[in-house]
């Protein structure tokens, strides 16, 4: 009996994914580059222990057939229509320009005008997957580089569609005159009127028949049926099987059925990738690659600098400040894996040759590799150039000027971030008639928010000139409520180094983000991960009735236990909880005696702080131990904390003295 090839092929290449996808968790990298690697090392030019050509292109193509089937089944017609301007106005230019700058570059090297057009396409994609992977696992999805990235990917996603259809005359495919342009024009609004007829009448009919008969089996079989059947329906017009398989996605999409049909289809997504990237690593050609490393190099080099570029420059038009655009064309520089299904046309068209696409999926798959690494590192690089001697207007956002059209503020609550958290905490400011002032980077949130009267302006929180122009040496207390752990950190030290005494709250989304944030002068942070078991906790004792007050004293004691294991510097707030609250003139601060100290090994009475700088130490912090209401002969030893109350000026006054010798 002959030995099932394919079966073996399959078997090592999900092997291989196994290993990849645990070695790359480890490491904190997208297992979708380990794909990529992986295939190239399968393929027929290096191993070959995959060597049957066919089977890989055929696997390709049916990657790509169930990835764009996916993309449209998570699509909604609505949610499109109702998409902001960062996905129409970000995404078109980003898709234009990054087309334009390859169009100018290819035009140089002696390529013709339907070339540079379509390697234009192939440049503005970049890839959905490792993109929200990357930004997912580093907590980013909801700041704002995370945001605005998301929409620019969604715009991408969408042009895929109009890239397709434009692909066959660049080609040659089609008819260039104009007779040729508006019957293609033609087909795709049929297509389109077609697809919302059958979406809204045949569609929901036929899945409704099938769901009343309870089978899992026979529906799933109906959703591969509308994505194959439609996917060869569009081919039988000339149009690509890929933008049939999208369709039948919107077509789902589209239905009541929807979100049944997507979680059905969810756990092969995993799969579906696997085999498509695993496949494209397989189609390169290494002896390709040997030949032509400096072409390779100068292509690479060539779609970071005009991805990089169009990406920085994108998020400045909108508003953003420069740092949010670094760090978004750091995130979109790359290959995106759509644009390996525009570059199989092109191939079929003869817009490619063969070492022409060899270059193409080399640049692709090292883009792809090195993006994980390139996010990581933009954060660096966005500092670095915030440095440069670059306008205001630039570097903060042309927004920016609304800063100076405010009235001076004092004692006041700065509130950093205008999501969920923030939305809630300044709600429970305004109905206490407690003075705030909003600071947000988003400019579409800055705007809609001003004309509903909310205290909101434009700014970056993590700059200084911004801080104090919000006159952040007069607040009383700032929250800092984003998503960006780094800037986080950035906005805790700033803030505690413009207002020694200011009181500050960060949220956190993980527990071990808490002890960096305390260390760098948060009084509170508040980890979203530990509040969460909380609310667990709190509903599940709930549904078993038991009393109230014996849920409130264990979340009480859950609180005390999980706080004071990241809390190191803060017992004041045990000491005198709400006074700064009543006594809006006095201020408390916790400072620790550096070993250089001039208070080191001298006694309360020999230092005379209330004597000489008006300030009463309220306790002292040594170790585990603390020392209440201490005594004129206590001595202060180094790595003391030492709790002071008194008013700012003279707080400050000694903070600064205690702090030069820190």
């Amino acid at each position: 009996m002959a030995e099932p090839i394919f079966l073996r092929d399959f078997a090592i290449i999900f092997g291989a994914a196994i290993g990849i996808t645990l070695l790359f968790h480890h490491l904190r990298i997208a297992p979708i580059v380990g794909y990529l690697i992986a295939g190239v090392l399968l393929g027929p030019s290096m191993l070959g222990i995959v060597g049957d050509i066919e089977l890989i292109e055929m696997m390709a193509e049916v990657g790509v057939i169930l990835l764009l089937f996916l993309i449209g089944v998570e699509f909604s017609l609505a949610e499109i229509i109702r998409i902001n301007r960062a996905v129409f106005v970000g995404g078109f230019l980003q898709v234009f320009l990054t087309t334009a700058l390859v169009l100018l570059v290819a035009l140089s090297f002696g390529a013709s005008f339907e070339q540079g057009i379509f390697i234009g396409f192939l440049v503005a994609l970049s890839s959905t997957a490792i993109v929200l992977k990357v930004l997912s696992d580093r907590g980013e999805i909801d700041s704002p580089q995370g945001r605005l990235s998301a929409a620019i990917l969604i715009f991408q996603d969408l042009s895929v569609m109009v890239m397709v259809l434009l692909v066959p005359i660049l080609g040659g495919g089609s008819d260039l005159s104009i007779a040729g342009v508006a019957l293609n024009v033609f087909w795709a609004l049929a297509i389109v009127v077609l697809m919302i007829a059958v979406s809204r009448f045949v569609v929901p009919f036929i899945l409704y028949r099938v769901v009343q008969t309870h089978n899992r089996e026979l529906f799933l079989i109906s959703i591969v049926l509308i994505c194959f059947g439609t996917a060869w329906l569009t081919s039988l017009i000339g149009l690509s099987l890929a933008l049939g398989a999208f369709l039948a996605g919107l077509i789902i999409s589209e239905s009541e059925y929807g979100q049944h049909a997507f979680s059905e289809i969810l756990p092969l997504k995993d799969i579906f990738s696997i085999l498509f990237f695993v496949s494209i690593g397989m189609l390169l050609d290494i002896d390709s690659v040997l030949r032509n490393p400096l072409v390779i190099l100068l292509a690479v080099l060539a779609i970071f600098v005009i991805k990089f570029a169009a990406g920085i420059l994108i998020p400045v038009i909108l508003g953003y400040p420069l740092r949010v655009g670094v760090l978004v064309g750091a995130s979109l520089y790359q290959i995106g894996e759509f644009s390996f299904v525009l570059s199989k046309e092109g191939i079929n068209l003869g817009l490619f040759s063969g070492d022409e696409y060899q270059v193409f999926l080399a640049s692709a798959i090292i883009t792809m590799v090195f993006t994980p690494f390139m996010i990581q590192g933009s954060r660096s690089f966005s500092e670095y150039v915030e440095r440069l001697p670059i306008p205001h207007m630039i570097k903060f956002g042309y927004l920016h000027e609304d800063l100076f059209d405010r009235a001076k503020l004092k004692d006041h609550v700065v509130v950093v971030g205008f999501g969920l958290n923030g939305r809630n905490v300044s709600r429970v400011l305004s109905s206490f008639d407690i003075p705030f002032v909003v600071l947000e980077i988003n400019p579409e949130t800055v705007q809609t928010e001003k004309k509903r009267g909310v205290p909101i302006l434009y700014g970056d929180a993590s700059k200084e000139a911004v801080l104090e122009h919000i006159d952040i040496m007069m607040a009383r207390s700032v929250v800092i409520a984003i998503s960006d752990a780094s800037a986080t950190r950035g906005i805790v030290e700033l803030a505690r180094r413009l207002n020694p005494s200011i009181y500050i709250i960060a949220r956190t989304r993980y527990m071990n983000e808490v002890n960096p944030l305390y260390s760098l002068g948060a009084n509170d942070v508040i980890p979203e991960e530990f509040e969460t078991s909380i609310g667990i906790i709190s509903r599940l004792l709930h549904r078993y009735f038991i009393p109230v007050d014996e849920v409130e004293k264990h979340i009480i004691e859950i609180r005390k236990d999980g706080y004071e294991m990241f809390r190191n510097i803060h017992q004041k707030d045990a000491v005198l909880p709400q006074l700064e609250q009543h006594l809006p003139d006095i201020e408390i601060e916790t400072i620790r005696i550096g070993v250089a100290s001039p208070l080191d090994g001298k006694t309360l009475a020999e230092v005379g702080l209330r004597k000489k700088y008006g300030v009463t130490v309220l306790a002292v912090q040594r170790g585990r131990q603390t020392i209440s209401n201490p005594s004129g002969d206590t001595q202060l030893l180094a790595q003391d904390i030492i709790i002071l109350i008194g008013t700012r000026d003279n707080i400050n006054r000694i903070n600064s003295l205690i702090r030069s010798y820190n």
